[in-house]
């Protein structure tokens, strides 16, 4: 039998609807979900509050008109701002049985194509919205052709519905598509069940301890993203947990207003992908942080959506230390959009840990643990045990099952696993339907990330479309791009793509490194207050140069210094790697060659 790792439990599946009305006739009258609007730089932020019985009835009369304008199965987009009226409209869909699809206002900027195509592909019965928004959507619709649609104005409808509107859906019913972030393709729709969506509530309450009498949530992350929604909306709902909103610029704005909602509330449970805390900690001044309080009262900071380095743990804890934070909130975790959103947690109460690995063991596809003070060792943080789902590690290519201690793809199964992509039944097939040899006939979702399993720990890797394989040997952008950053002070942290392009001219590129192997490069945006030099990014990419040569043993081939805002980012602020490669191989980032670049040129040739 290949190695599985799990602590499944079984669940009785209660889905939200069930939960939303035990709560408002338990707890009716206590607070639910409160948003937090921050009407200028020195607010200290208008709290507004729906209590369980008001969330049950708002969303009750969403329900109610959507039964007047779409059928059970049509899909309803969600095109309206962060907060309560976007729980509303969210809950509303799931008791009328209309399949919701979380999405944006149209004037979130860089993302319009994304949302057109989203559109194009659930074909949207109806749009729920509100009166602020509405013309946007009308005019967004126009410009791109998308259909019209009715248009239902979730803040001008009754304050409750005429009729109670009590349904129990079947486990397997779609209860709304997840779209991925999407780079270079078409964003694919992942099918989350009740069934789904109940499962992972119920194992990220598990994992994390929430308690309605001892916890809140408390965040800023998108409600259309899969871990905003989850963890703010469901996992509150399953729990009966307060969940307190901010909307994500108020965050990009301020991001101490973030910690000071924390130190707020009691036993308060977050989470935020990696590149947030260390946002935070190079945003928020000492002045700043002398303001926050109360972060002794931080039960769990869940650090997960994309590799969780040891330095930004680091940081962050160092900067509000002193606020009373303390290192055993930190909670590194891996997550995806198919299995809902949570997989696994390192355990609550211990402080992170990171493995040092042997760097050139590592490229070979092995964990060999080594000195964290050797200078070839690469840290990697544990991500715990998944929490109700099983987990296993096999070859990328074969999908035969790994033994621990080996890097191959992480593959999962579980009540949380959603049922497909929406219309996509052969990518479906292939992502959700693979059989690992001696695991019986049920099959596992392939996740795309590469990881090992040590000393009964998940440590995650990188994503396998975006590992760089030269010679044979792995290497991981994130570690390019780390030792990039942590070298050439003109880099703004967190803003930069390490990838490989083919080395036959297919692109912008000189045709270096003409062996037939692949180009290694990294784009990276310069610091706001800097105009840099033909001199400066010369040194630049010579420094950058000489630390990837030492550091990885690997030859980078260019570093293009671009403008603040220019490499790409999902709709959820991640780096996207992928469609920073397009735009390069399309020469979207012009002529930012470093001075030396020509006679580099006339040495290769």
């Amino acid at each position: 039998m290949p190695p599985k790792h799990t602590t499944t439990r079984p669940t009785e599946y209660r889905p939200l609807t069930a939960e939303l009305r035990r709560w408002a006739d338990e707890r009716g009258h206590l607070r639910a979900f409160t948003f937090v609007e921050f009407p200028d730089l020195d607010s200290p932020g208008v709290h507004r509050s729906l209590t369980w019985q008001r969330l049950y009835q708002r969303a009750q009369a969403v329900a109610e008109r959507l039964a007047e304008t779409v059928r059970p199965g049509d899909r309803a987009a969600l095109m309206l701002p962060q907060g309560l009226d976007y729980v509303a409209a969210f809950l509303g869909c799931l008791y009328a049985r209309v399949i919701a699809v979380p999405l944006f206002s149209p004037d979130l900027p860089g993302h319009e194509g994304r949302l057109a195509a989203v559109l194009n592909d659930c074909e949207p019965a109806c749009v729920l919205s509100d009166t602020a928004t509405a013309g946007l959507v009308r005019g967004f619709a126009e410009e791109h052709g998308n259909p019209a649609v009715p248009i239902v104005l979730v803040d001008e409808l009754p304050e409750a519905a005429t009729r109670e509107i009590v349904v129990t859906p079947d486990a397997d019913d779609i209860a709304y598509l997840q779209y991925t972030s999407g780079s270079t393709r078409t964003p694919a729709g992942v099918m989350i069940s009740h069934g789904n969506a109940a499962a992972n509530a119920q194992q990220t309450i598990a994992a994390f301890d929430g308690h309605p009498d001892r916890s809140t949530t408390v965040g800023w992350l998108p409600l259309f993203h899969d871990m905003g929604l989850v963890l703010s909306v469901a996992a509150p709902i399953v729990c009966g947990v307060p969940s307190v909103l901010m909307d994500p610029i108020s965050f990009l704005e301020e991001p101490v207003r973030w910690l000071r909602l924390l130190g707020s509330y009691r036993g308060t449970i977050r989470a935020a992908p990696n590149f947030a805390y260390d946002y935070c900690a190079a945003r928020i001044d000492a002045e700043q942080a002398a303001t926050v309080r109360g972060l002794d009262r931080v039960r769990t900071l869940i650090n997960g959506s994309e590799p969780v380095r040891t330095g930004t743990i680091e940081r962050f804890q160092e900067v509000f230390g002193d606020a009373g934070l303390r290192p055993e909130a930190h909670c590194p975790s891996y997550g995806l959009a198919e299995a809902t959103v949570f997989v696994s947690a390192d355990p609550l109460d211990r402080a992170p840990h990171a493995v040092a690995c042997e760097r050139e063991a590592l490229a070979l596809g092995r964990i060999e643990p080594v000195d964290p003070a050797d200078p070839a060792a690469t840290a990697l943080v544990a991500c715990g045990v998944p929490v109700g789902q099983e987990l296993c590690v096999t070859d990328p290519e074969t999908g035969l099952p790994l033994p621990d201690g080996r890097v191959g793809e992480i593959r999962l199964r579980g009540p949380n696993i959603g049922l497909g992509y929406w219309k996509r039944s052969e990518r479906s097939s292939d992502t959700f339907g693979a059989l690992v040899a001696g695991t019986g006939e049920e099959p596992w979702l392939r996740t795309g990330d590469l990881g090992a399993v040590h000393d009964g720990q998940l440590l995650v890797t990188g994503r396998l479309k975006d590992l760089i394989i030269v010679d044979g040997r792995n290497h991981y952008p994130q570690d390019l791009e780390e030792t990039v950053q942590a070298a050439v002070g003109a880099v703004r942290r967190d803003r930069l793509a390490a990838f490989a392009v083919p080395a036959d001219g297919d692109g912008p590129g000189d045709g270096l490194g003409g062996d037939g192997g692949d180009r290694v490069i990294v784009v990276a945006e310069h610091r706001r207050e800097l105009t840099p030099t033909p001199e400066l990014r010369e040194a630049a990419e010579g420094t950058a140069r000489a630390e990837v040569s030492v550091a990885h043993g690997l030859r980078l081939d260019r570093l293009l210094l671009v403008p603040p805002g220019t490499v790409p980012r999902t709709s959820s602020g991640k780096v996207s790697r992928s469609a920073c490669r397009a735009q390069y191989l399309a020469g979207a980032f012009g002529e930012t060659e470093p001075a030396s670049h020509a006679s580099r040129q006339r040495e290769a040739q």
